[in-house]
């Protein structure tokens, strides 16, 4: 556990919070990608760079019937369920926005957690579940009032999407399978690709028209959010505590939130500041009532150990 751990959950943090910018950008409605073209081009290609790296790195490639089969229904749970219903509703709604619903996903694991394995419902979480969804409340205030039904059908969808995007997560953190994780991200990303090709043919999507930012866009999300920040966040996994690692859920959608900001003047209301602050705190409540005071502790040992390794240099 040391600096080069802390680094690559840094990465995490920017690049993965960086890439609901970049959707955004690349299928905003008038000047990007039809939304399933764009995430299958992404998709097939990235997926294509890793088996090649895989290969390089020569790793086993070849899964069993078994584990195909866990990681084409994982692949469709996060990419096509979580990530397409993502890239769909980003065409008119904000990229903070989105990500914010999509920050709901850990609020969505615990509970289906709690149901799987009949455990015992502790106040923390009650209060932390509170918060949350009294956070997509504020978030979503005037649009309720309003009664805006497009609107609420992106809110609908979008939390749909965190629900998928976490019943992936934990299918794949369940049902072990026994590859590299590049390899495993491959084949998930092969069947996310094929699955959006599917959709791009049933939605009979126009050509893409390409243009600088959008395939500034895509390639971004392809080297940056595909590759680099995978790769990042495994060897963070190595090197930190996975409660530690996993702070990525709430750290992302504040990253989303101010670039959205910073680059595409999304506005940022007192609303979505509360909304905002009661959705972390019901996340970060979910964290500690799952990680304890360990994860703490682990964090100021991992910081204080560093330090006087670097004194010593």
């Amino acid at each position: 556990m040391n600096l080069k751990g802390f680094l690559n959950l840094l990465i995490v943090y920017i690049v993965w919070g960086s890439t609901y910018l970049a959707i955004r950008i690349g299928v905003r409605e008038g000047t990007g990608f039809p939304p399933f073209t764009f995430a299958m081009i992404r998709l097939l290609v990235a997926s294509s760079l890793l088996f090649l790296l895989a290969f390089l790195l020569k790793k086993k490639l070849k899964p069993t019937r078994r584990e195909l089969m866990i990681l084409i229904f994982s692949g469709f749970l996060l990419w096509n369920g979580g990530n397409g219903i993502v890239m769909w509703t980003e065409q008119k709604v904000d990229s903070g926005y989105a990500a914010l619903m999509m920050g709901t996903m850990t609020i969505w694991v615990s509970l289906i957690e709690r149901i799987m394995d009949r455990m015992r419902i502790t106040i923390t979480l009650i209060i932390s579940l509170i918060s949350g969804f009294l956070g997509i409340v504020f978030l979503n205030l005037k649009v309720l009032i309003d009664f805006d039904i497009e609107s609420i059908v992106y809110l609908l969808l979008l939390l749909l999407a965190a629900l998928s995007w976490g019943t992936g997560t934990l299918v794949q953190g369940r049902k072990k399978v026994d590859l590299h994780p590049i390899v495993s991200s491959a084949y998930q990303q092969v069947a996310g690709g094929i699955g959006f090709l599917v959709m791009r043919i049933f939605f009979n999507e126009p050509i893409p028209k390409f243009s600088l930012e959008t395939t500034l866009a895509l390639v971004y999300l392809i080297i940056f959010g595909s590759i680099i920040a995978f790769t990042a966040f495994v060897v963070a996994l190595k090197l930190l505590p996975s409660g530690i690692v996993m702070t990525y859920a709430y750290v992302n959608p504040v990253i989303a939130l101010l670039l959205g900001w910073l680059i595409l003047d999304e506005k940022i209301t007192g609303w979505t500041i509360v909304g905002t602050i009661l959705i972390l705190l019901g996340v970060t409540g979910i964290f500690r009532e799952r990680y304890g005071k360990k994860t703490s502790l682990e964090m100021y040992n991992i910081v204080e150990n560093t330090i006087r390794r670097r004194g010593r240099k």
